[in-house]
C-alpha cells in the first residue's frame, strides 16, 4: 500500500514578503505560435534523485512538476526573462532573407521595406526582440573639403544634420509658369523693340543704306531668343542644375578662345566670331557663373550654415570668392573693366544671398576695388575716361566730351511727355550709335520723363517679381539662380541709365531687353527661360 501513496509535495519557501519564491517573477511569455521547451533538468551527483521522485513506477513524471523560476544570476543578456527562446525544432531564419537583412537595418529596396522601429523580428540567437533604428555614423565624404574634424566640431556637424538644401519635409509642387513675370517680359521686349527701331532708323540710313537694317535683325534675334526662351522654360530646372558645370567649362572655353583668337573693337578685345555670328563671350558668362555658384552652394550648404566659423568661411565664402575671381581674370585680360566690375557685383549678390560671412564678403569687395582701381589708373585709355569724367572741361566738346553732352542734350531736350515718338532730333547723328549704349537719352527725348520712368518702374517691377519668386522656390540652387539672372538685369540697366545721365564715367553697359544686339537678346530671354523654368516649380510641407 505505501507504494502506491502519491509523494508528499516539497515544502514551500518562505520570502522576506510572504510570497512563494516561485511567485516572486512572473511566467516568462511566450510569443504566440512559439512553444516554451521543456526546462532543462539540473543535473545531479551519482546515486541522488530530484524531489519529489522515487524509484516506484508510479512515482509523478518530472514534467508535473512546476518549474523553478530562473534567479537573477542566471538571466543572461541574450536570453532575457521576459523574452521567451525559440522553441527546439523550430526553424531558424538564414542571414540572407529579407527580414534578416532588415532587422539589421541593411535592406535594400525589392519591394519590401525594413524594419522599422518598434516592430518584432529575430535576432541571431532567435529570439523576439524589438527592433532599434541603428545610429547614423558620421561619413568621410560629409567632411569633404577639409579632411579630419575634431570631436567637438564633429558633434556639431552631427546636429544639424538637418539642415539641408531641400529639406525631407519639402516636395516640389509643380504648377504653371509665373503670368506676371512673363508680361513683364513680353511688355520690356516689345517696349525695347519699338525704342530700336525709332532710335536706330536714322543711323541705319546713314551707315548701312538701310532704314530698316537694324530693326529687321532685331525681330529676328527676337524671335530666336523667345523659342530658345519657350524650349527652356519647358524643362525641368533639375536638368539644368545637372548640367551646370559642362555650361560653365563651356563658358570658361569661349573665354579663353577669345584671348587667343578674339576680335578687338576699340580698346578692348572681347568678341568671338563662330561663323556669321558674333558672340562676346562675357554675355554668356554671366549665366554661367550664376549657375555655377548656385550649383556650388546647393552641393555644400550645410557647411555654409554650420555653427563652425572657419569651416563656414571657407566654404560658403572662399572657394565662391576664388571661381568668381578667376572668371573677373579672364575677362580683366580683354581689357574689358565694365563687364569685369558688372561679373563681381552678379557673383557678390548671389554669395550675399546664399550667406556668406559679412566680414569676408566686405573685406572682397574692398580688395576688388582697390586692385581695379589701381589698375584703372595704371591703364591709359580707362584713366582718360576717368579724368574725361571729373574734368570735362579740359576736353574738346567736338572730341571726348562729345557723346556724353549729346546724351545730356537728349535727355534735357524731352521735357515732361518729350517731344513724340520717332520725333528726335539727336538721334540724327549727334548721338553715335543711339541704338546701343545710349538708347536710354532717346527714350528721354522722344517720351520724355514720364517714358523714362516707366521704363525704371519697369525694371523695379521685374526685380521685385524675380524676388517674389525666388522666395517660393523648393530648394537653394532655383532660389540662387533667380536672385542671380535677376540681380544681372537689375545691375546692368542701374550701371547703363547712370552712364547715360554721366553719374558714373562713359562705358559700354547695354541696356537690357532695349539696347540692340543679336547674341545678347539671345542670351538674356534664355536666361528669362530659366526664371520661368523655376518659376514652374514651388514648395509644400508634406
Amino acid at each position: 500500500m505505501e507504494e502506491n501513496k502519491r509523494p508528499t509535495p516539497p515544502p514551500k519557501r518562505q520570502t522576506a514578503s510572504g510570497m512563494n519564491a516561485n511567485q516572486q517573477r512572473p511566467a516568462a511569455r511566450v510569443p504566440q505560435g512559439r512553444q516554451a521547451p521543456p526546462s532543462p533538468a539540473k543535473k545531479k551527483a551519482p546515486g541522488q534523485m530530484g524531489v519529489g521522485m522515487s524509484k516506484e513506477k508510479n512515482a509523478t513524471p518530472p514534467s508535473r512538476i512546476p518549474p523553478k523560476a530562473p534567479s537573477s544570476q542566471n538571466v543572461s543578456k541574450t536570453n532575457p526573462p521576459n523574452k521567451a527562446p525559440m522553441a527546439k525544432g523550430a526553424p531558424r531564419i538564414p542571414d540572407n532573407t529579407p527580414a534578416k537583412r532588415a532587422s539589421k537595418g541593411i535592406a535594400k529596396a525589392a519591394g519590401k521595406p525594413p524594419v522599422k522601429e518598434g516592430e518584432t523580428t529575430v535576432n541571431k540567437q532567435n529570439t523576439a526582440v524589438r527592433y532599434a533604428a541603428p545610429k547614423k555614423k558620421f561619413s568621410i565624404k560629409e567632411m569633404w573639403p577639409f579632411g579630419w574634424i575634431s570631436r567637438r566640431k564633429k558633434a556639431i556637424l552631427e546636429s544639424e544634420r538637418d539642415i539641408d538644401a531641400m529639406p525631407d519635409n519639402v516636395v516640389r509642387v509643380r504648377g504653371g509658369i509665373d503670368r506676371p513675370m512673363l508680361v513683364l517680359i513680353l511688355i520690356l521686349l516689345c517696349y525695347g523693340s519699338v525704342m530700336v527701331f525709332s532710335a536706330s532708323y536714322a543711323y541705319a540710313l546713314s551707315d548701312m543704306g538701310d532704314s530698316y537694317y537694324y530693326i529687321r535683325r532685331q525681330i529676328a534675334f527676337v524671335v530666336l531668343g523667345l523659342i530658345a526662351m519657350v524650349g527652356v522654360a519647358h524643362l525641368d530646372y533639375k536638368f539644368i542644375q545637372k548640367m551646370t558645370p559642362l555650361v560653365f567649362v563651356g563658358c570658361l572655353g569661349m573665354m579663353v578662345m577669345v584671348l587667343i583668337n578674339g576680335i578687338s573693337e576699340g580698346d578692348a578685345q572681347r568678341w568671338l566670331y563662330i561663323g556669321p555670328i558674333s558672340i562676346q563671350a562675357s554675355e554668356p558668362m554671366k549665366l554661367g557663373l550664376v549657375l555655377m555658384l548656385s550649383w556650388y552652394y546647393h552641393k555644400t550648404y550645410r557647411f555654409v550654415k554650420t555653427k563652425l566659423f572657419w569651416r563656414s568661411s571657407a566654404v560658403g565664402t572662399f572657394v565662391p570668392l576664388l571661381i568668381v575671381a578667376l572668371v573677373c581674370m579672364l575677362i580683366l585680360l580683354e581689357n574689358h573693366f565694365s563687364g569685369t566690375i558688372i561679373m563681381f557685383a552678379i557673383g557678390m549678390m548671389v554669395i550675399f544671398a546664399a550667406g556668406g560671412k559679412w566680414i569676408w564678403f566686405g573685406l572682397g569687395t574692398l580688395g576688388f576695388g582697390a586692385g581695379v582701381g589701381y589698375l584703372i589708373f595704371a591703364t591709359d585709355y580707362a584713366s582718360k575716361r576717368i579724368d574725361i569724367w571729373l574734368h570735362p572741361e579740359n576736353y574738346s566738346t567736338q572730341g571726348e566730351v562729345w557723346q556724353t553732352l549729346q546724351g545730356l542734350s537728349a535727355i534735357g531736350s524731352g521735357g515732361l511727355l518729350g517731344v513724340g515718338l520717332g520725333n528726335s532730333t539727336q538721334k540724327h547723328l549727334f548721338v553715335s550709335e543711339p541704338q546701343n549704349d545710349f538708347i536710354y537719352s532717346i527714350i528721354c527725348e522722344e517720351l520724355g520723363l514720364i517714358g523714362a520712368i516707366l521704363v525704371i518702374g519697369l525694371f523695379l517691377a521685374f526685380v521685385w517679381r524675380g524676388i517674389k519668386i525666388a522666395q517660393n522656390t523648393p530648394d537653394v540652387f532655383s532660389r540662387l539662380a533667380v536672385i542671380g539672372i535677376v540681380s544681372q538685369v537689375g545691375i546692368q540697366a542701374f550701371l547703363n541709365i547712370a552712364v547715360v545721365t554721366g553719374t558714373i564715367p562713359n562705358t559700354g553697359i547695354t541696356l537690357p531687353f532695349f539696347s540692340y544686339g543679336g547674341s545678347s537678346l539671345t542670351i538674356l530671354l534664355v536666361e528669362m527661360g530659366v526664371i520661368l523654368s523655376i518659376s514652374r516649380y514651388s514648395y509644400q510641407q508634406k
